[in-house]
Parts: C-alpha cells; sequence; structure tokens
C-alpha cells in the first residue's frame, strides 16, 4: 500500500511505502532569506513532514541538495551540520542547479527510514 499526503495535481509532498518515507524537495516559505534562514525554514519543513510520518531526522537514508550558487555551500553546510544528528548523518548529495524559482537558494529532497 502507498500512502500519499498533501497530493496536488503535479506532486505530493509525501509518499510512504514498505517503511520508507519519500519526500517531495522542501524549500523555504520565505525566499527573501539569505541561504542560512533559506537552509533553517527548509529543514524545519523536513522535520514537520517526518513527524507526519511517524519518524525523525534520526532516520533519514538519503538526502540530495540543490544550491543555486555552489557559494552558499558554506552557509547551507553550518546549518546543516547543526541539525543533522551526530553518528546518523545520512548519505548525501550536493549540486548546484537552477531552481524553479530563481529566489530560492536551496532545495532539499530526502528519503527516509519510518
Amino acid at each position: 500500500m502507498i500512502q500519499r499526503f498533501d497530493v496536488g495535481a503535479r506532486l505530493s509532498e509525501m509518499a510512504i511505502h514498505n517503511g520508507t518515507v519519500y519526500l517531495a524537495g522542501q524549500v523555504p516559505d520565505n525566499e527573501d532569506l539569505d541561504i542560512a534562514g533559506q537552509t533553517r525554514e527548509t529543514l524545519a519543513s523536513i522535520d514537520a513532514l517526518l513527524e507526519r510520518a511517524g519518524t525523525d531526522k534520526s532516520r533519514i537514508l538519503m538526502a540530495q541538495i540543490f544550491l543555486a550558487d555552489m557559494a552558499d555551500f558554506a552557509g547551507m553546510n553550518e546549518v546543516w551540520d547543526a541539525w543533522v544528528v551526530a553518528g546518523h548523518t545520512p548519505p548525501r548529495a550536493t549540486v548546484q542547479a537552477p531552481l524553479a524559482n530563481p529566489k530560492f537558494r536551496v532545495e532539499i529532497v530526502v528519503t527516509a527510514a519510518v
């Protein structure tokens, strides 16, 4: 059985299947923040979705981070490093990519165990 959450015409925010939760790309609410602020907001959205799924950031299996500009790598990492659970840091990829909204500086996709 597949459970979908916040289903829209184009995408669902989250799906759960066989004990694994898949999140859509999460972006900040406030597009005018600097990279630290946008990263904090994005990670807060991830925390909220994982909580709805009955899990948390210590159970993340994989993270994919998209930065509009690699010059933001250090600023994003500073917030990320404070957020991840020591001893439970997930495999991760970080790439530069144009994002759907040119004001977005970061988008993060995670997959986690329930």
